[in-house]
């Protein structure tokens, strides 16, 4: 007999062919992967070409999300708001084809910060807009008072670039280089602006021309009725995840450092509530709206939550529609998870990633040990540097998200200097670095003993010490965690806290903190970021004696450390093995 959520069975009271689905929801993402690679490699900009900060998506002529590259899982938000605002400002009888909407504003237009600029393409058939491709792509710079146009100390996000309300860019197939141009000089790398927003555009016309092919072979009723079912099917999926949990209520509270200015750590609660196929997450009990640019849009707080459910309940189902039936979300007005206009927004990653993690922690009151997870770093490290360029006339802006140690899990190690949660981009390789900027990567590598202890220790940190070849150099390096540590589980330890250090190995070493937006470097000197760790899971006691030997032969701990932890017998047995 199939599974009670198999393709085969019922679900919304039809029956599916499970080989026909896979094949099709196969053929929808491969159309956003390949859009994906597209864009990657056509764009100009470091951020894109090579951190591939940037998602696509596709979506049917309801609004409705039908596939999802799998890039950054924040950027659903804006991709979704994005479509929304197009079919409520003008409606599927009032976009024309050929014509493609830009948009990045988090109360106009379902943006979650400025930098983030998203692409709209209706796309036509037989005269009727049947679907949207959209994209989104971070971009370096877009204005604000400073370079990489996010602050933690901006008070409004008229402090944080150009908003772009849902406009169009190209009306019936003619670009607006007046409105291209307008954009570009709002930022301090104009020629990048440019080149990657028309590739944008672009990426979005390849989506449009191979969802036109898939209709071209299978029929456009076809195609709508197997959007309609793998919706369905999802739903279903996700519908029975739920129900096989107990019913009840659960919280878990994650704290930010600060709200921006100093002060003290502003709670991130999530409250889930299971009753039957339903699950609610509520965030009352969250800090207030923050002075600084922590606070969250609502459509970076359904990502995150969305993401969270995913990732705990079901991390291969499909990303569609079909995942949001059966999942309601609350959140207080004027709290850091529902702002009101016109507070900053710019550094909501952060809190994201805190959203997430409460989330996470709540779902340890429902699922059982083997499938809990330890805290993550859950933070965005983040460094930006900016200065007169070499390669041609103006300003350069290097912005980079860092990753950090991943919590521990049964019968797992937490991953070492990785993403987590909502952001998933790569590095920028130090070669890549060099060569594009005049800095220089001193130091990139992990974080001795920010792992935390446990019978599983959790993922380490990264060090990356990045130092200056000109004047007037800025910087602004951060870090959430730096006050609040990782979590272990089960009895496991804390990870280490992160660090933002200037001119280490220097006489003039020092740690600054982590909201100080307005560092000036001259040549020669530097700033260091050392991202948190992941907390352990299960007793420290519990861990094989043989895989702490492995982390002390490769520099993971320190014999000190591992007495503090483990004892002086498993040490001494440790050190011995590892000789």
């Amino acid at each position: 007999m199939a599974d009670r959520d198999s393709p085969i069975s019922k679900a919304e009271g039809q029956l599916f062919d499970p080989i026909a689905m896979e094949v099709f929801s196969n053929r929808l993402l491969s159309i956003t992967e390949d859009m994906g690679n597209r864009l990657v490699r056509a764009s100009f900009s470091p951020n894109i070409k090579e951190r591939k900060d940037c998602s696509v998506a596709m979506f049917d002529g309801k609004g409705r999300l039908i596939a999802q590259a799998a890039h950054i899982p924040m950027h659903l938000g804006s991709l979704s708001g994005g479509v929304e605002t197009v079919l409520g400002d003008y409606g599927v009888d009032n976009v024309r084809e050929g014509d493609v909407f830009i948009c990045n504003d988090a109360y106009l237009a379902g943006g979650t910060h400025a930098p983030d600029i998203t692409i709209v393409t209706p796309i036509f058939w037989e005269g009727r807009c049947r679907f949207f491709a959209a994209n989104i792509g971070h971009h370096s710079d877009v204005g604000g008072t400073y370079p990489g146009s996010v602050s933690p100390t901006a008070r409004t996000v008229f402090e944080e670039g150009i908003r772009i309300p849902l406009v169009r860019i190209v009306r019936e197939g003619e670009l607006d280089t007046g409105l291209l141009t307008l954009l570009a000089q709002n930022s301090r790398e104009p020629a990048d602006r440019v080149a990657d927003l028309k590739v944008q555009i672009a990426a979005n016309e390849r989506g449009a021309q191979l969802m036109l092919e898939l209709v071209r072979q299978l029929g456009i009723d076809a195609v709508e009725q197997s959007i309609e079912d793998i919706l369905a099917y999802t739903a279903r999926r996700l519908r029975n995840r739920i129900a096989a949990l107990k019913d009840g209520t659960g919280s878990h509270v994650c704290h930010l450092d600060d709200d921006g200015f100093g002060g003290d750590p502003v709670a991130i609660r999530a409250t889930l509530t299971v009753e039957g196929e339903n699950l609610t997450v509520d965030f009352d009990g969250s800090g207030p709206q923050c002075r600084g640019s922590y606070n969250m849009p609502k459509s970076a707080m359904l990502a995150s939550v969305y993401y969270a459910v995913k990732t705990m309940l079901d991390p291969e189902l499909m990303a569609n529609e079909g995942m949001f039936a059966s999942i309601t979300m609350r959140a207080p007005e004027g709290t850091i998870t529902n702002p009101t206009f016109p507070a900053a927004v710019g550094m909501r990653s952060n809190t994201a990633q805190r959203v997430a993690a409460s989330v996470i922690g709540a779902f340890a009151h429902f699922l059982p040990r083997e499938r809990v997870m330890a805290a993550s770093n859950d933070a965005m490290p983040a460094m930006v540097f900016s200065g007169r360029s070499r390669r041609r006339p103006g300003t350069y802006v290097y912005v980079e998200t860092i990753g950090g140690g991943a919590g521990g899990r049964a019968g797992h190690d937490g991953a070492d200097g990785t993403h987590v949660h909502i952001t998933n981009s790569s590095n920028l390789p130090a070669e890549a670095l060099e060569n594009e900027y005049p800095l220089v990567v001193d130091e990139y590598s992990l974080v001795t003993d920010s792992g935390g202890a446990g019978q599983w220790r959790g993922g380490m940190g990264i060090a990356r010490q990045i130092r200056a070849l000109d004047d007037d150099t800025f910087c602004y390096a951060s870090s959430e965690g730096t006050i609040v540590p990782a979590d272990g589980v089960f009895g496991g330890g804390k990870g280490a806290v992160a660090h933002i250090i200037r001119d280490r190995g220097t006489p003039g070493e020092h740690e600054i903190p982590a909201n100080q937006p307005r560092l000036v470097l001259a040549p020669g000197q530097s700033v260091r970021i050392e991202t948190p760790g992941g907390g352990g899971f299960g007793d420290p006691q519990a861990r094989d004696v043989a895989a702490i030997a492995a982390d002390l032969r490769q520099g993971r701990v320190t014999p000190a450390a591992v007495r503090a932890a483990y004892g002086e017998a498993k040490a001494a047995e440790a050190e011995r093995l590892s000789a």
